[in-house]
């Protein structure tokens, strides 16, 4: 299956503070740490969507075998910012079978994860394929290509779990516990830190 990726880091990260897509951690940003996640499996292509913060990141990424595409409405919603990520890996490849859509603040996300989304994807009456973690779930997602026409149809301030809702029926689910852990604020920032300090 011909799979594309989508990197949503076009938010101004107001709660943390300071632009969260060249946060360092372990030596790396966490733009750099999910686009080398990504690079390490077969998906292609991958589309990183930008909007606020540029300046503090985008040089980093502009040596990088991915498409940075601007979204200038990224105040909208995160539903803009998938909208876009859609247009600019048809840009680049107009024949994906489907696409996963995946966070910059999400640090536990891995290549396995990933692989797993596309595995569960080979059955035919699944459409998409989202994770589970708490008492919610959604992204990372993966949606077939006959669902991207409900996200192109999202209203802008909608987020991806508006799609998976629609079409609950043919969602399959995978369990992701870490999942619940995004890197939105200082605390969480500091709490994810504490985590692998304390794990090393």
């Amino acid at each position: 299956m011909n799979v594309a990726i989508i990197i949503l880091a076009a938010g101004k990260s107001s709660r943390m503070g300071v632009p969260k897509q060249a946060i360092e951690i372990n030596g790396k940003t966490l733009i750099k740490n999910v686009i080398d996640t990504s690079l390490e499996t077969k998906c292609y292509p991958i589309t990183v969507v930008v909007g606020a913060n540029k300046a503090a990141f985008v040089p980093e990424l502009e040596v990088m075998p991915v498409t940075l595409i601007d979204n200038p409405n990224w105040e909208k919603g995160m539903g803009a910012s998938i909208k876009m990520g859609l247009v600019g890996s048809y840009m680049v490849e107009k024949n994906f079978e489907a696409v996963i859509v995946l966070t910059v603040d999400m640090p536990y996300v891995t290549v396995n994860l990933i692989n797993e989304l596309i595995e569960k994807a080979a059955d035919d009456s699944v459409k998409i394929v989202a994770c589970r973690y708490g008492d919610s779930g959604g992204i990372p997602a993966l949606f077939k290509r006959e669902i991207l026409y409900d996200i192109l149809e999202l209203d802008d301030a909608e987020g991806a779990k508006n799609v998976i809702m629609k079409h609950k029926d043919s969602t399959a689910w995978i369990d992701f516990p870490d999942g619940n852990i995004d890197l939105d604020t200082p605390s969480d920032l500091r709490k994810y830190l504490a985590s692998q300090t304390n794990s090393n």
